[in-house]
């Protein structure tokens, strides 16, 4: 009997795949530059890059929008800011986390994400900075977490606010140091592990857990965040040097401490 069944030749199954190879290495092309296009984006989040955020999510709800949303156009990264725009960082409150004198000449403003591998790198170099200023430069904490790289990142902004809830600025500077300590970045940190990071900075658990679960800083980092999109703030760090005169210069990511030191030196003399 015979077989009924059309075989291709192996003389068409080479012409047939040549003809496929200029397709194959259109498609191999195309897919190479949307893994690095993606790459890049992620990197650019994280560094403070300059372009326009697309994908971030309102924080405290976990639901996600367009970060690009009201936003203010983007700084000149490491300038000096035009007027109108140093005009929309918010004003430096009461409400405000402050390491340093409060009547300092320059406010150095972080937005930060407790997840973000370059914001643990820039902090202890902002740290130097105010120890080595000796009250002339002042470190002024805001939350900015880019809920969709991060997805942990606004739970604990909550924590280091509960923190200050229970321990006034020491306890919420406490915490945020420890945090950044413990965490491996990128989503690394176990929220399960938070009430005993705050016992170990002297906070008790219990009171901790009761402020975390109750969810009631949420809105405040929510309105962190939305002040540092009316900013300009694409990522994170993105910091701004602010001096006694309302002049205003973008730091973009996790700068070196002797780069810092060139922006905050001029902000002094200005």
């Amino acid at each position: 009997m015979s077989e009924e069944v059309e075989k291709t030749s192996p003389k068409k199954k080479s012409s047939a795949f040549e003809k496929m190879v200029p397709f194959l290495l259109v498609l191999s092309i195309g897919l190479a530059f949307l893994v690095g296009t993606l790459l890049q984006k992620v990197k650019s989040l994280e560094q403070g890059g300059t372009g326009p955020i697309t994908t971030t999510g309102t924080t405290g709800t976990g639901d996600q929008g367009t970060g690009d949303q009201g936003a203010a156009p983007p700084p000149t990264a490491g300038g000096k800011l035009p007027e109108d725009q140093a005009s929309k960082i918010p004003a430096v409150s009461a409400e405000d986390h402050v390491k340093g004198s409060r009547d300092a000449q320059v406010f150095l403003i972080e937005y930060s994400d407790l997840e973000c591998p370059f914001c643990k790198r820039f902090h202890p170099t902002v740290q130097q900075a105010v120890d080595e200023y000796d009250g002339q430069v002042a470190w002024v904490y805001r939350h900015f977490p880019l809920d969709t790289l991060h997805s942990k990142a606004d739970k604990e902004a909550e924590a280091v606010e509960c923190a200050g809830e229970l321990g006034g600025d020491d306890g919420f500077w406490a915490l945020l140091d420890k945090i950044f300590e413990a965490t491996p970045s990128n989503n690394g940190l176990n929220l399960d592990d938070l009430p005993g990071l705050a016992g170990e900075v002297g906070l008790n658990q219990s009171s901790f857990k009761d402020c975390l679960d109750s969810g009631r800083y949420a809105e405040r980092v929510e309105a962190d965040y939305q002040g540092g999109l009316a900013s300009g703030v694409t990522g994170t760090p993105g910091s701004f040097v602010v001096n006694s005169k309302g002049e205003a210069w973008f730091i973009p990511g996790a700068l070196p401490y002797d780069s810092l030191k060139v922006t905050i030196d001029e902000a002094l003399g200005s």
